[in-house]
Formats: structure tokens, C-alpha cells, sequence
């Protein structure tokens, strides 16, 4: 099968290409610039895109190919401000109204593919404190849920091509090399990690190979379509992960940061840290997928070993 990833050349796409790659599956990430792309999984191949239209990929598709798209600009790469927050909006809008094109393109040619994979985030429900949230929850009011809001409407049309659809709403993905993780490493390294702000807001967390096997399980079942919470069953509160990483690395966790001096490094983006959002998989442990870390010390433990 042909696996066209948009955002493959990113901390996810390249963990999920490896594998599908490995299985004997055609794999083409598309990138702005693919002669710059270095360290592609063997036998994955990179093809021009300019990120907004189906333009150069568009006969890419295939009858029961794959897409997974997952492009859209880095949400955590700096301060928000009106045009950055722009931005992370329409980068995301865009690359759906791209796969929409390309499906459509294809389906008209009778080789419409089998699945569109749409990434979205666990963000996507907002403040939710300490309830329990499945995927039946509305989205909350935030910049982030309008964010995931605005990242799922635009290939909702596939559906309407005969498409089957998958949603991504993932946590915070576990992966010492990129993301959230790597960024919290050097201070609690140094022992300067510890609890943003209160410490009880929920964090939705997945190891990687979980994000990965969830994905591959989700493009390999014909009966899942509609959303799915990416993240472990067991969510813990963000002072018990501080304490958790900081036992894995041993090291001390003891310094809290405060609300406010999140607010004042971070601005409007601290509020992603400071919120709880205690979500469950409950539609991925329904369709059958069993997690091989459900449990946060048991993954921390894999990735420090």
C-alpha cells in the first residue's frame, strides 16, 4: 500500500514511516523542500509539496492507499502573538484543504484512497479540571481547541467521497529526542525541575511507541473512523510526572514554577501548561488496541532506561 504523510519529515511522521517502511508499504513523505531532508527511514522517499494544494502529489493516490496527514506549523516553537497564532491556524487549515483537493482529484479518477489519518490534539477539549473526558466531549474555548477545531474541519469532506476518516487527538507525546519531553530534560537534569504551577492539572501523556503502534493499529482496522484520544488510560496530575521523571533521572524534583512566572516567560502559551485536561482513550481501548506502556513509571523507565 502507498502511505503519503504530509508532516512526515517531523518527530511523529518519521517514527510512524520507519515502521510502515519496514512492513514493505510505499512510503512518500511530502516536504517544502525534500532535497533538504536528511535521515529518512530506508525506503521512505521524499516528494516536493508547497504545502497549501494538491500540486505535484495530486497523482500520488492511489485505490486503497493511505494518507496521514499530519502537517502543521510547531505550536510550542515560541511566544504567541496575533500573527504567529496565524499562523499555527492556517498552516494546519491549509495542508487539510490540500488532502481534500488530492482525494477529490482522485476519487473523480476512480482511484480514491482507503483512509485519511488527520492529526488533531488532545487540546482540542480545553480547560476540563479534574473530569473525565472521552471523545464525546465538546471543544472548549481556548486558542488550542480552536486550533484542533480549525486542524479536523477541513478533511471532514472525505467522508462525503467515501473515504473513511481517522482523527489523531493526541497528548503529550513521550519521546526524549523532540517535543515536550526534550524540552523539560535540562532542568530537571540539573534538578531544577519540578511542578508548573499547582502541580493538580491532569496531563494527557502517550509514550511514543504507544503514538506510533496507535496509528498503525487505526490505519490497519476498517471499522475505525471519528475521533480518538491519543493518550495512555492512566493520565496522571503534573506534580506526580514531575516527580516521576525526576525519580527516573535521579535527580531531585522540589522546585516548583509558579503560575506567574510561567505567564511571564511564556505569555498566552503557558496557559497550554498550566490547564487539566484529563482525558481517556476510551474509543482506542474499545476498538481493541492494548497499550504497551499504560502506565507512566513503566515508560519513563523504557525511555531512561
Amino acid at each position: 500500500m502507498r502511505v503519503v504523510i504530509t508532516g512526515g519529515s517531523g518527530l511523529i511522521g518519521r517514527a510512524v514511516a520507519a515502521p510502515l517502511a519496514a512492513q514493505g508499504h510505499d512510503v512518500v513523505v511530502l516536504s517544502r523542500d525534500p532535497e533538504r531532508v536528511r535521515g529518512l527511514p530506508a525506503g521512505v522517499r521524499a516528494v516536493r509539496w508547497d504545502s497549501h494544494s494538491a500540486t505535484g502529489w495530486e497523482t500520488l493516490l492511489e485505490a486503497g492507499s493511505a494518507v496521514i496527514n499530519l502537517a502543521g506549523e510547531a505550536i510550542a516553537a515560541g511566544r504567541w502573538n496575533a500573527e504567529r497564532k496565524r499562523r499555527i491556524r492556517a498552516s494546519r487549515m491549509d495542508a487539510g484543504r490540500a488532502v481534500v483537493e488530492a482525494v477529490r482529484q482522485a476519487a473523480e479518477e476512480g482511484r480514491a484512497p482507503a483512509v485519511v489519518v488527520q492529526a488533531s490534539g488532545i487540546g482540542y477539549y480545553g480547560e476540563t479540571g479534574d473530569q473525565e473526558i472521552g471523545e464525546d466531549h465538546p471543544p472548549g474555548g481556548d486558542f488550542l481547541a480552536e486550533v484542533a477545531v480549525a486542524w479536523e474541519a477541513p478533511t471532514a469532506e472525505v467522508e462525503a467521497l467515501g473515504v473513511r476518516r481517522v482523527v489523531l487527538r493526541t497528548g503529550v507525546v513521550l519521546d526524549p529526542t523532540g517535543g515536550a519531553l526534550a524540552k523539560m530534560l535540562l532542568p530537571f537534569r540539573l534538578g531544577l525541575g519540578g511542578p508548573l504551577g499547582g502541580g493538580r492539572q491532569w496531563l494527557p501523556w502517550i509514550h511514543m511507541a504507544d503514538e506510533v503502534a496507535a496509528i498503525l493499529f487505526l490505519l490497519a482496522t476498517p471499522a475505525a473512523s471519528g475521533p480518538f484520544n491519543l493518550c495512555a488510560p492512566l493520565p496522571v496530575q503534573n506534580r506526580d510526572f514531575g516527580r516521576a521523571l525526576a525519580h527516573q533521572l535521579h535527580r531531585p524534583s522540589i522546585l516548583p514554577v509558579p503560575a506567574p512566572a510561567l505567564r511571564l516567560a511564556l505569555g498566552e502559551l503557558s496557559e497550554a501548561l498550566l490547564r487539566s485536561q484529563r482525558a481517556l482513550p476510551r474509543r482506542l481501548l474499545a476498538a481493541g488496541y492494548r497499550f504497551r506502556f499504560p502506565e507512566l513509571p513503566e515508560a519513563l523507565a523504557d525511555l531512561f532506561p
